[in-house]
């Protein structure tokens, strides 16, 4: 019933935005064209962002800025910088031709509002958002990464920056329990890493003891996310990976000042214990039996 009703929503969405025309906003060219333009916007972007952004492969991305380079609206460029980088900008004509689309979709969207009341149209925008933030969440993926990986090491570093700033006397994560690479990598532990259109978004890791609890580590996630429950899907496969390595009995530490994880351990059933390690910024111990 769920995937009838989700497809039910894509086919009234799309007709109802003139996603079906092959002249999208009654402009000479379809939708994909246009949200490149849109995307690509007033400074220019990098290809490897805009194939990021817009979930595109290489060879599609191409055929469309290619469209796009014959009509005279994009240029496609070496950055100065790095060759290897390439950078797409709207030409004269083509900022014209954004500014265009910009003034219909407005148009589009008020003529979507207008046949409503004040209190539908209320409904119908908190709606719209509440339906982005499930689609983004949807659109997270979750992987074991090696600790080394560019994207890990990013992860792990904005996770010891926000402890250094929340924390009342700072973070030096040499003094804290280790949990480096090699007992983040298997058969010593692991870590999971989640990424938003190639990006990486947060990171949760454990650390295995044999014939002991597995610890949870280097929990983290972007405030660029939160909200999307990302901290819940990354415990919950952090549980699954650990029941999978045989783990009875998971355990972690956090700080006072962490609320919002002291909140999401006890909404997924962590009991408060007493102290079972010597974490110097640690006020809190939880574990949680895996069933």
């Amino acid at each position: 019933m769920a995937i009838t009703d989700v497809r039910r929503f894509n086919r009234t969405v799309t007709q109802r935005i003139g996603a079906l025309n092959d002249a999208y906003m009654s402009r000479d060219r379809p939708l994909g064209q246009a949200r490149v333009l849109w995307e690509i916007g007033a400074d220019g972007c990098d290809l490897r962002s805009l194939r990021s952004r817009l979930d595109l492969d290489s060879g599609y991305l191409s055929r469309l800025l290619r469209a796009l380079e014959s009509d005279g609206l994009v240029e496609v460029e070496q950055n100065g910088d790095d060759g290897r980088v390439r950078t797409a900008r709207l030409t004269a004509q083509g900022l014209a031709e954004r500014a265009v689309l910009d003034q219909r979709s407005d148009e589009l969207a008020a003529s979507i509002l207008q046949p409503l009341s004040d209190k539908q149209q209320a409904r119908l925008v908190a709606a719209m958002g509440e339906v982005e933030r499930l689609l983004i969440a949807s659109t997270v993926q979750v992987a074991i990464v090696d600790p080394r990986h560019p994207d890990a090491r990013l992860c792990l570093q904005s996770y010891f920056d926000e402890l250094g700033e929340r924390f009342e006397a700072g973070f030096d994560h040499a003094r804290s329990i280790s949990a480096g690479v090699d007992e983040l990598t298997l058969p010593a532990g692991l870590l999971l890493v989640a990424t938003l259109h190639s990006e990486p978004v947060g990171c949760g890791g454990l650390k295995f003891h044999e014939g002991e609890p597995t610890e949870v580590k280097r929990m983290w996630v972007s405030p660029a996310v939160r909200g999307l429950g990302l901290g819940r899907r990354l415990l919950t496969e952090l549980e699954n990976q650990a029941a999978t390595h045989g783990s009875a009995v998971l355990r972690l530490e956090t700080n006072k000042n962490l609320t919002e994880a002291i909140s999401l351990y006890r909404a997924a059933g962590y009991r408060e214990v007493p102290a079972f390690n010597t974490e110097p910024y640690a006020h809190h111990w939880f574990e949680k039996a895996l069933t």
